[in-house]
């Protein structure tokens, strides 16, 4: 996996040469569908702990995974997930086949190698994104013999991070991997038909059961990964709420990384400060096998904090640990000016800038937390000279500003149109003028009270959104500047809002909106950073 290579580099322990067996089975569930499933084993020894490696990308890519494992003592086992590859039954729905309702094909297979005479009732779950996914899903109530997960890159909640970000379809993620995969089209349609949260999603969202987890796992994100929010949100909620086994055992990795490449600018890995942990094999050998060998002793929590890579002098570009997450900050404001300033103090003037939108010509994607290359921190510019995106930017910076934590916009708008996008982009300014993005996010207005139920726009009603840029740790170096971009469409990474207030893809109906943010005493449009000062 490329992202995980990026952050672990090479930290592989020199692997004996040992014969190993490998055998094929079909697996069957509570329903009687039969999974296909492959046990790889050491073929001396035993019975050993065991390595579950649950996929939708074929199992026999595995091999290589479970011979490193085998050459340390552990049987692994690989399983295509229900309706991939050789297994039987259709994978519709994807990952909800996967969790604590039925069908639980994790459960039933957690339970299926406990049985086996070559396990000695420890069972480990590896892997990342997909295969992440399907650890948390099968965490929850998952049988005894679950002993610990090591999860890269995976949703805690489908809904708010992987379908309907602040409320808006992720299509250039979901929709995407989802034909790139040849899923079967229920998925799609299933998923287009629940645009708000239901009990359809909270079945998929393993964080809301997070008591009901008894196995620590490690937890390992990128700062601009597509599931960054989720990796954060599993660690959290299992470390303070899971059961006894899990609760105050868990870990959380952040590196600067992404779900692909990132070409235009790139991070120093210095990957020597990484936890033992983020090995998966020394994470296993402390969790599985009881070993001593540093994990226990580690912080909770490892992040990397990103700096100005162009520039050796600059701070940051290294490796931080704490207790927990997140660090202590200070919540400070960036209000917006009518001037298009950014600065901690509020407007003195009243007024208001208005925007047009149209969903026929949406704001391009550039970079971000999507899926595939040239992903992460790229230059806004190009989007930024747009007459429907507007831009807010600080004086430039005589000291150097940390931000850390989770970052949130409140903003004071209005619409002519009954349903509209908000978007918010916080970008780093270079000396050079390159204003490279460091996070986003989006809130559709009718769920600005609940992505429960809906509450659609009146003309010219001035109301408060909430935009979730989720979080990042990042020191704006002295001489650059802090931007904030806003807008109402980022495309593809968010399906434009068509502006009408019907129903989620229900016709190809377009309406052109009107949008206008508010800037006043009354209306303190803001940006919210997590300011974190140290002595590092």
């Amino acid at each position: 996996m490329l992202l995980l290579s990026a952050l672990l580099c090479d930290r592989s322990v020199g692997d004996d040469v040992i014969e190993i067996d490998s055998s094929d089975a079909f697996v069957s569930m509570s329903d009687g569908i039969e999974l296909a499933t492959t046990v790889y084993q050491p073929k001396t020894g035993g019975p050993f702990p065991v390595i579950l490696a649950r996929t939708p990308y074929n199992k026999d890519g595995q091999k290589a995974e479970a011979e490193r494992f085998c050459a340390h003592g552990y049987a692994y086992v690989a399983q295509d997930l229900r309706g991939r590859f050789k297994s039987k039954g259709t994978d519709a729905i994807i990952f909800h086949n996967d969790g604590w309702n039925m069908p639980h094909d994790g459960h039933d297979t957690i339970a299926w190698i406990s049985q086996q005479p070559w396990c000695n009732g420890k069972i480990g779950t590896t892997g990342g994104s997909a295969l992440g996914i399907t650890q948390n899903m099968a965490a929850p109530g998952a049988p005894a013999a679950l002993t610990s997960q090591y999860v890269v890159v995976a949703f805690s909640d489908m809904y708010h991070q992987g379908a309907y970000q602040g409320g808006a379809f992720r299509s250039g993620l979901l929709e995407n991997w989802l034909k790139g995969t040849g899923m079967s089209p229920a998925n799609l349609k299933t998923f287009v038909e629940h645009p708000k949260f239901d009990s359809f999603w909270s079945e998929l969202s393993p964080e809301s059961q997070a008591k009901r987890v008894n196995a620590p796992g490690v937890f390992i994100g990128g700062w601009y990964d597509i599931f960054l929010q989720g990796t954060i949100n599993s660690f959290t909620t299992i470390q303070s709420q899971g059961g006894p086994a899990a609760r105050g055992r868990c870990r959380l990795v952040i590196g600067p990384i992404g779900h692909g490449s990132m070409n235009e600018l790139s991070y120093p890995a210095n990957s020597a400060r990484l936890p033992r942990c983020a090995d998966s094999l020394a994470w296993f050998d402390a969790t599985l096998k009881g070993k001593e060998n540093g994990v226990n002793s580690e912080k909770p929590v490892s992040y990397y904090v990103m700096g100005d890579p162009t520039d050796s002098s600059a701070p940051g570009n290294y490796w931080r640990t704490a207790d927990s997450w997140p660090p202590i900050s200070t919540a400070t404001p960036f209000y917006l000016h009518l001037d298009k300033r950014l600065d901690t103090k509020p407007s003195a003037e009243n007024g208001s800038i208005p925007y047009r939108y149209d969903p026929s010509e949406p704001v391009p994607t550039i970079g971000g937390a999507e899926l595939g290359l040239n992903i992460g921190p790229r230059d806004q510019r190009s989007v930024e000279s747009r007459s429907d995106v507007l831009v807010f930017t600080t004086d430039e910076l005589t000291e150097s500003v940390e931000v850390t934590g989770r970052i949130e916009a409140r903003l004071f708008v209005s619409s002519n149109c009954p349903d509209t996008d908000f978007t918010v982009k916080l970008t780093d300014v270079y000396p050079d003028g390159r204003s490279m993005l460091v996070t986003d996010g989006i809130r559709r207005a009718r769920f600005r009270e609940s992505f429960e139920t809906e509450k659609f726009l009146e003309p010219g009603e001035v109301v408060e959104v909430s935009v979730d840029l989720w979080s990042t740790s990042l020191i704006f170096n002295k001489g650059h500047r802090i931007r904030v971009a806003i807008s109402s469409s980022n495309a593809p990474r968010f399906d434009p809002n068509p502006n009408t207030g019907h129903g989620f893809r229900v016709n190809h109906e377009k309406r052109i909106a009107d949008n206008t943010v508010m800037i006043s005493d009354k209306y303190p449009s803001r940006v919210i950073l997590p300011v974190h000062t140290t002595s590092d």
